[in-house]
């Protein structure tokens, strides 16, 4: 079997068609389907059936998944060292929850990018469920974000201790209220960041539990611009303390008297263990527990230098 055959059953595996598969290598739907027969000649199984909707995996197609991801990433990241090694440059590939990416990761990549030179370093926004995977099959050399639970090929280093705050406009008529209920949070508008009910979060988790609807809350393109909208007073939001801080001590917005916040939490950087990640990983996941590192995070710089700043990638992890 060759890497071409085995990247191409993996596309077909994670996206559930040939077509999609095709689309995503950049080849055509032939050149997927002659990858794949080759693969079911040589190990002598169907490896996938069609079933509604898409595909269905056989036994031995989900156990070649999830060894050819593993295969196919270890051969990028291989790439990618002999890459560092003959330009000297460091790659880093970041995954991070939509709120992390935008709030977190600039100024934190900014500071370790002054200690690593020639970083080149890219922000994947995803789901803080899909961490794990995008570590095993190396599409991303550190996560951060919550904890890597149950994974023991996957090490969380714990760097920054946050609260999580409720805020509103400080004329919000619950602004004053005092001990407000889940009954009547769950009433009020929730204007939250792209994926600011994310289960896999400790602010997607309260918002599940206070009973606030997914259909009526207002999502917007990035937490910051959520944040503008509350201040506006059009209604409510969570939002880590040290990024708001400013905004409160200026009267811009103000925190509200729930019951069980502030929300206490932590931020961890996960990677593979040992010899498996890679050296800029592994400097990436040291550093983040450094003074300078915590010293970036708190002091809230506004921005970045234009020559330092990457859009983070939006990806999306199809079952």
């Amino acid at each position: 079997m060759t890497l071409t055959q085995l990247r191409a059953f993996v596309a077909v595996a994670r996206l559930g068609s040939v077509k999609a598969a095709a689309a995503s290598l950049g080849v055509t739907e032939p050149a997927v389907s002659g990858a794949v027969a080759a693969l079911r000649r040589e190990l002598g199984d169907l490896l996938f059936i069609r079933a509604a909707g898409g595909i269905s995996l056989t036994s031995g197609g989900r156990r070649l998944a999830a060894g050819a991801a593993e295969i196919v990433g270890l051969a990028e990241e291989t790439r990618n060292r002999v890459r560092e090694a003959g330009t000297g440059t460091a790659h880093l590939r970041v995954a991070s929850t939509e709120t992390s990416a935008e709030q977190i990761l600039p100024a934190l990549i900014a500071a370790f990018g002054r200690r690593q030179p020639d970083l080149d370093a890219a922000t994947l926004a995803v789901p803080a469920g899909v961490f794990p995977e995008l570590l095993r099959d190396r599409r991303a050399d550190v996560a951060v974000g919550p904890a890597v639970q149950q994974h023991p090929g996957i090490e969380s280093t714990p760097f920054l201790r946050f609260q999580l705050v409720v805020v509103a406009a400080p004329d919000h008529p619950l602004a004053r209220h005092p001990r407000i209920g889940p009954a009547r949070l769950a009433r009020e508008p929730w204007l939250l960041g792209p994926a600011g009910l994310d289960p896999g979060t400790l602010a997607g988790a309260f918002l599940a539990r206070v009973g606030v609807d997914p259909d009526t809350a207002t999502a917007f393109p990035s937490a910051s611009a959520s944040l503008n909208s509350v201040a506006a007073g059009a209604g409510l939001s969570i939002a880590f303390h040290h990024v708001v801080r400013e905004d409160l001590r200026r009267g811009a917005l103000a925190t509200l008297d729930v019951p069980g916040t502030p929300i206490n939490g932590m931020l961890y950087a996960s990677a593979l263990k040992g010899d498996r990640r890679s050296a800029t990983a592994a400097a990436f996941c040291r550093f983040v527990t450094t003074p300078a590192a915590t010293q970036a995070l708190m002091s809230r710089p506004q921005g970045v230098p234009m020559s330092a700043f990457r859009p983070a990638v939006h990806v999306t992890i199809w079952s």
